[in-house]
């Protein structure tokens, strides 16, 4: 049976020729919701090209989920939160997101529209409800993408050492604070100023994007094929190094705000980041060619392909090394450093993961703008946010202001902090789609 929400619109709404009282007005706008029929309406005038098939749209959800979840922080979730028991944290973030995935199907095919839960929430609950989730994806996207570009960075800075020699000053390559999980604060990180590499992958980033989708999704379809390989390889070419001892004690005793059944849960939270690729695959929606039939693939084809791979190596990565010493930004390399023979697979790793964390940064830098232009077009925003490239047919405002802002933070904050802010926002929207759907 489905609940039935009540239209306060509906109900508060004037009789011809009555003059309803300024709170009444305010609640109509407040909770107006746009119908589906409209919705498709609009949706039908796109001037976006629709050149996205259903391969396209899953490499887009593999491509978005796969990257700090798996390259950082499976190693930082485990340090401090939840043990060995990661691989349990990761298996409830995957059956929640799981629940959320059905939703989102249901919701794309129903409302093919580029506003993801944005759209799918101004239709089932209104104006109000709706402009705050669109905010919510705003800065889940925008956060996101820093947090990736940071990790990006720290694997670009281990790559160069490992195969030039080269070793990078944290002054340019590190932030300049710190978040300490003890004290809950910020602290001064001592001789370092500003990380040059996270800005310049989130700025590349955005002018490939303004160049146009078609040329974006080919190179993100490369990337994924790479970095699924790579991933394989590390869990296959890994697994010989397994000590099961680092397995013991597999939930480790509570030490403050670390370990123990909280700390599981802690480390579903953190984790919980790792999954909010696949409803990026949503804002994709008008530049599909067939949205209601691919859509639901592209969601749930790449959310099981990668809850699979975040099991595999998360079992992998708490085998070989001890948990508490994998705290570090590229855990998979620092686990494989103390075993012999290891660098070529180390340098593979660190490519894959280069190359992964750029396909994150793509799409999630491709979907935050696109919701910036959908609620434009339902007026919330700015109307130049709503424009369309005259030659590239992409939003080329918002994408510029969202990769711009995106620099800034990724040069300026560390990849926890980030991570911690993204999983929250990831939550809210999972939580307006359910009740949406129900």
């Amino acid at each position: 049976m489905k609940l039935k929400f009540p239209n306060v619109a509906q109900t508060f709404r004037a009789e011809p020729g009555e003059q309803l009282p300024m709170w009444k007005r305010i609640l109509v706008r407040l909770f107006t919701r746009k119908s589906i029929d409209q919705i498709l309406r609009e949706g039908a005038n796109t001037e976006m090209r629709r050149v996205l098939g259903r391969l396209d749209l899953i490499a887009i959800g593999i491509g978005a989920i796969i990257g700090s979840g798996i390259f950082v922080l499976t190693g930082v979730a485990a340090a401090e939160n939840a043990g060995p028991a990661i691989i349990v944290s990761f298996i409830i973030a995957g059956v929640i997101s799981g629940l959320s995935a059905f939703s989102y199907s249901e919701m794309a095919s129903m409302v093919p529209i580029s506003g993801s839960a944005y759209t799918y929430t101004y239709a089932t609950l209104g104006e109000f409800l709706g402009w705050i989730i669109g905010w919510d994806l705003i800065l889940e996207y925008l956060v996101g993408a820093a947090t990736v570009s940071v990790s990006w960075s720290a694997y670009v800075v281990s790559f160069f050492k490992d195969v030039f020699s080269v070793t990078f000053t944290p002054k340019t390559t590190q932030a300049p604070v710190l978040w300490d999980n003890d004290t809950l604060s910020f602290k001064v990180n001592h001789g370092s100023y500003i990380n040059i590499p996270a800005m310049f992958i989130s700025l590349f980033v955005t002018v490939l994007l303004v160049l146009g989708i078609r040329q974006a999704s080919w190179i993100n379809q490369t990337i994924v094929v790479i970095k699924i390989v790579v991933v394989l390889f590390f869990i296959f070419g890994a697994c010989r190094f397994v000590d099961r001892s680092n397995y013991t004690p597999f939930v480790p005793p509570r030490e403050g705000n670390s370990y123990g059944a909280k700390g599981v849960f802690k480390g579903t939270q953190r984790v919980f980041f790792a999954y909010i690729g696949f409803d990026a695959v949503s804002t994709a929606s008008q530049e599909a060619k067939n949205p209601q039939r691919d859509l639901p693939w592209g969601i749930c084809a790449s959310l099981g392909i990668c809850t699979a791979l975040y099991i595999g190596v998360s079992t992998v990565l708490c085998g070989i090394m001890s948990y508490k010493d994998l705290g570090g930004a590229s855990p998979l390399t620092d686990a494989l450093i103390p075993h012999k023979n290891t660098r070529w697979l180390r340098i593979l790793i660190e490519l894959g993961a280069i190359c992964g964390l750029s396909s994150v940064i793509l799409i999630l830098l491709m979907g935050q703008p696109r919701i910036f232009f959908t609620m434009a077009r339902d007026g919330l925003f700015p109307k130049i946010f709503g424009r369309l490239h005259h030659r590239f047919k992409t939003p080329y405002v918002p994408t510029i202001v969202s990769g711009t802002v995106c620099a800034v933070l990724g040069g300026i904050l560390p990849v926890d902090i980030l991570g911690d802010m993204t999983s929250v926002g990831t939550l809210l929207a999972f939580i307006l789609v359910n009740i949406g759907v129900i």
